[in-house]
């Protein structure tokens, strides 16, 4: 028997039962707040599980498969160029744009097959911050000034990190590198040409990136009355579509009003709009690829070694968004936590609002490009522009969810570093560059 197995049980067990006997569940905040956990998750479901998560747990799989842990060791292990390493990790968020969930299985596939702590983070940290697209919507409704904070800040954050982490745990990383970062994971290499295998993952991207093509940030609206309104979105819900005009005021149009939205126009709106047929036909691409080049017994390696990074990473995730929506609930929503009680704790530019704001960015969970919004209501409310690119810095790249996780790949120590850092370092850009935002 597994003592520590069954003591975990255990106390898992008494956690629920002290929960169900002391949690006044009749009381209206935390109503709402078990409301807003299971509203939360059901959004996680519809819109990021089956284009975005799936998507990204496939490719880690087949890294973990199909790349020889030398080429891994090669690129981003303890003795790769550094240049080279952390170049392509910190650039990595302007192709992938994806949130701080569904980085983690492209992170686990990349460090379990070798890769070295400092790259590896740098990595975590750039997918979800360095979104070219939520940049540009930062720029547009919160002002140019915190757009081009938010993108230095990311690409400067994400070397630092991966340089910190590299520095506080390198005597792993020695031993990392001189027994050549095995992990039983075998250094066979695939009995393919490399550009095959490079094929493969291009078309295994271009699903996830075109399936999760984000929307335009400039829209033209039609309403039932024959009006045309044009502006930049600044937040898209069910009930309403809230628009910046051109003229500078917002706008909210509600939905049973308007009759047309057109996303633009220029490349990337043609892409937004054809994003399904284009993952469809990289998908049929992929199957052929799969079809031509792969055995039965390669594909059945793949397929459960995706698995296992879905029994992994899912179960936590899905744990830690209830516990994110029912303290925080949904962009606009309020659950245990009120938002006011935030807003009204990160005015001005104290080290101490800064802190907080990062602190609260870090914990709650951002669906890519929901922080734009949010930001927008609590700069209304009073917030300093030093806390809001503090919380810019910490909230996409960072959540609970993504915690729990993360504890699972790295550990405890240093799942707990890679988090102080990124509050610590976002707490700081916010106090010291926050005056120049005003």
């Amino acid at each position: 028997m597994d003592e520590h197995r069954e003591w975990k049980i255990a106390g898992l067990l008494l956690a629920a039962f002290l929960a169900a006997y002391f949690i006044p569940w009749n009381a209206e905040p935390v109503r709402k707040g078990g409301l807003e956990a299971f509203l939360m998750l059901q959004d996680y479901a519809r819109q990021h599980v089956i284009l975005c998560l799936v998507p990204a747990l496939f490719i880690a799989g087949g890294i973990a498969v199909f790349v020889s842990q030398a080429s891994i060791l090669r690129y981003f292990g303890p003795k790769a160029n550094k240049v080279l390493s952390y170049s392509v990790a910190s650039i990595s968020g302007t192709i992938l744009a994806v949130c701080s969930c569904t980085v983690l299985p492209l992170f686990a596939g990349i460090y379990l097959r070798g890769a070295g702590i400092g790259p590896a983070t740098a990595f975590l940290y750039s997918g979800p911050a360095i979104n070219v697209l939520a940049i540009v919507l930062t720029a547009r409704v919160l002002g140019w000034k915190l757009g081009l904070a938010r993108a230095v800040g990311a690409v400067v954050f994400s070397v630092v990190i991966g340089l910190l982490m590299h520095l506080l745990f390198r005597k792993e990383e020695r031993e990392k590198a001189a027994n050549g970062g095995d992990f039983g994971l075998g250094e066979e290499e695939a009995g393919r040409p490399l550009w095959q295998n490079a094929a493969y993952f291009a078309v295994l991207v271009a699903i996830l990136v075109f399936a999760n093509w984000g929307k335009p940030a400039r829209l033209t609206v039609t309403m039932t009355s024959g009006a045309v309104v044009s502006g930049t979105r600044v937040q898209e819900t069910e009930e309403a579509l809230v628009l910046k005009t051109d003229g500078g005021t917002q706008e909210v149009l509600p939905r049973s009003q308007v009759a047309a939205v057109a996303y633009g126009e220029g490349l990337y709106a043609a892409i937004y709009r054809a994003r399904f047929w284009l993952a469809g036909a990289f998908l049929a691409v992929l199957l052929v690829l799969l079809a031509a080049w792969f055995s039965r017994s390669e594909l059945v390696e793949w397929f459960t070694s995706t698995w296992s990074f879905a029994k992994q990473i899912l179960p936590l995730l899905f744990a830690g968004v209830l516990v994110a929506g029912f303290l925080l609930g949904r962009p606009g929503q309020e659950a245990l936590i009120p938002g006011r009680w935030i807003a009204s704790l990160v005015g001005g530019n104290s080290l101490w609002a800064n802190f907080l704001a990062s602190v609260s960015g870090a914990l709650m969970y951002f669906a890519t490009l929901t922080e734009v919004p949010i930001l927008q209501g609590l700069l209304g409310s009073g917030m300093g522009k030093g806390p809001a690119l503090a919380l810019l810095l910490a909230g996409p790249a960072l959540s609970l969810p993504s915690m729990l996780v993360l504890r699972s790949i790295l550990g405890g120590k240093k799942t707990l570093a890679y988090v102080t850092l990124v509050v610590l370092l976002s707490t700081l850009a916010g106090w010291l560059f926050g005056p120049l935002l005003g």
